[in-house]
């Protein structure tokens, strides 16, 4: 990086947590630092809950996803319009009415203390790791990518996320945010364009897509009902929309975003707005994905885009046969561009088998790669991720922006992390607060006392999530690792709010038994691969339903028996 890179990129940061720090200072009560004085408008909100969401995992790990799998990842948001129409006509009425702090308050007014405490447990456990994921996910690859050291970074994200959440909690969350998204979209939209003016002259954006049809990569809607495809249109409308009816309906760092609202109004007209955005956005991050990918066919990539990996391999005494693959590779590269300049040429289909022929063996070949660099790590007893989607992007970036803008882009990336472990560790301190604290350990204090309290659960959440993120490890693929936490908990707690809402005669007993038998069950089918993880969430909240309603059937009968 040049110097006028690591001037864009620490002036961004620093203005962002100092302008967040400063505008929103001072918080006079428990209902300023939670709810933000309920001063946010519809536009704050939807950017808001949009920021939240969309991790610096999603623009490191989407573009990566669509550069190896296609587009077809964009399934798995279709359920999320649906999931907002459902919120804003049952859940922030509720909410407004009951004027609760929290999502699982309201689960205490229908049922009881436990359930409501249990429920917020498996929030903050679930939402606690994720943190420290959202944290690691930058920090493990830029300290990869950059030679920074891993720690050093984590530390770094974590303590400017702390000191704005810490000082003026949701409203300062909501205000950065802003600026947040802004950097974003600014830096992801320079960076598509780039892509597309670095394609050669005779390839415009028609033919590009061309090139990635013919290479499989533009194949978004998969209407087969085979349990085996991760995403499908059934997966995405069906598990999608539970997953997200429980994301934005009851996992507080969300909740909380929308519960800042002037009126139920601009709460409503807020998720709105992230449902009507959710999907093209990501449709788009996902075609910049695409973009690298046809930027790739035509300007040789290496045979694994993780340079940690890279160097254990060379360094190792399998070499000799990693660079027997690169030429293997320079091979393939040569062959699939005559191959995709006969068939812009020509538009004869009979190319399009053939280019997918060659990307076969360009997949094999960075296979093979993947198992040399495993057993190079496994002699040299050291972990090092072998799967590279995570890398692709920043690899381009650094490789290919011109100076300057490479400073915006890592500042994409950063913001990304810090607005989304800002909203989890202001809605973790808020839970931890409310749902536990004041409610089952000191009750009866002041403002001012819970204020604090607060406050001090924010720092103690963000160490946590620094601590998480110094022991983490890389998964498959990031952006799957997130929702798969989620999805391990997130359908329990969705069917515990639907007994809630539309199953009167379910009382707490029966619901919190059924909460613990789900939730273990949930588990060990995940260990064991039962089922894709988006459908986990329909499971289980088909299971706590299910079983809650035949506990009290049964407790019901045994009461009449009883009673003769």
């Amino acid at each position: 990086m040049e110097s006028l890179d690591w001037i864009v990129l620490l002036g961004t940061l620093l203005t962002i947590v100092g302008y967040g720090s400063w505008k929103t200072r001072g918080s006079k009560n428990v209902h300023d630092f939670i709810q933000g004085g309920n001063e946010a408008k519809w536009w704050t909100i939807g950017l808001s809950v949009m920021a939240t969401q969309a991790s610096a995992i999603t623009f490191l790990s989407t573009p990566g996803q669509a550069f190896n799998d296609g587009m077809g990842f964009v399934q798995f948001y279709f359920g999320v319009p649906i999931a907002m129409i459902i919120i804003c006509m049952v859940f922030i009425p509720l909410y407004h009415r009951l004027k609760v702090y929290t999502a699982y308050e309201f689960l205490e007014n229908r049922f009881d203390l436990k359930t409501r405490s249990l429920t917020a447990m498996l929030f903050l456990i679930q939402r606690g790791l994720a943190a420290g994921i959202t944290i690691y996910a930058p920090a493990i690859i830029l300290s990869a990518v950059l030679g920074w050291n891993l720690n050093i970074l984590n530390i770094i994200i974590g303590v400017l996320v702390i000191i704005y959440t810490v000082s003026g909690g949701t409203k300062a969350v909501s205000m950065t945010q802003k600026h947040q998204m802004a950097v974003i979209f600014t830096g992801m939209f320079i960076a598509f364009f780039l892509i597309i003016s670095y394609l050669p002259e005779n390839i415009t954006f028609t033919k590009a897509l061309d090139i990635a049809g013919a290479s499989g990569k533009m194949d978004i809607l998969d209407f087969s009902f085979n349990l085996e495809n991760r995403y499908t249109v059934w997966s995405g409308l069906i598990g999608g929309t539970f997953l997200a009816l429980s994301y934005f309906g009851t996992d507080q760092s969300q909740v909380q975003r929308y519960l800042s609202g002037k009126s139920v109004k601009e709460m409503q007209m807020g998720l709105i707005f992230n449902g009507l955005l959710k999907v093209p956005m990501q449709f788009f991050i996902l075609l910049v994905g695409v973009m690298v990918f046809v930027f790739y066919e035509f300007n040789e990539s290496p045979i694994n885009f993780n340079p940690a990996a890279e160097k254990t391999i060379l360094n190792s005494d399998y070499a000799q046969d990693y660079k027997a693959l690169e030429n293997e590779q320079n091979i393939i590269f040569n062959n699939k561009q005559e191959l995709i300049n006969s068939y812009i040429e020509t538009k004869d289909e009979n190319y399009v088998k053939d280019i997918a022929l060659a990307n076969k063996a360009d997949k094999e070949n960075r296979d093979a790669a993947k198992v040399l660099i495993q057993k190079a790590a496994s002699d040299k007893v050291i972990s090092v991720e072998t799967n590279d989607k995570d890398y692709v992007f920043i690899h381009f970036i650094l490789n290919n922006l011109p100076r300057g803008l490479i400073g915006l882009l890592l500042a994409v990336i950063l913001s990304a992390a810090m607005s989304s472990t800002a909203s989890e560790l202001n809605a973790l301190a808020s839970t931890t607060t409310m749902d536990l604290y004041k409610r089952s350990i000191v009750k009866n204090k002041d403002e001012n006392h819970y204020l604090n309290a607060t406050k001090w659960f924010t720092l103690a959440w963000g160490i946590l999530a620094i601590i998480i993120a110094s022991i983490a490890y890389l998964a498959d693929n990031l952006i799957q690792l997130v929702n798969i936490i989620g999805s391990i908990f997130y359908g329990n707690v969705l069917g515990i709010f639907l007994l809630a809402f539309f199953f009167k005669f379910v009382k707490a007993n029966a619901v919190f038994i059924a909460a613990l038998i789900t939730q273990a069950i949930i588990i060990v089918g995940w260990w064991y691969d039962w089922m894709p993880y988006l459908w986990l969430n329909l499971f289980g909240c088909f299971l706590v339903i299910s079983f809650a309603s035949l506990i009290q059937i049964m407790k019901k009968s045994n009461e009449k028996i009883t009673s003769k």
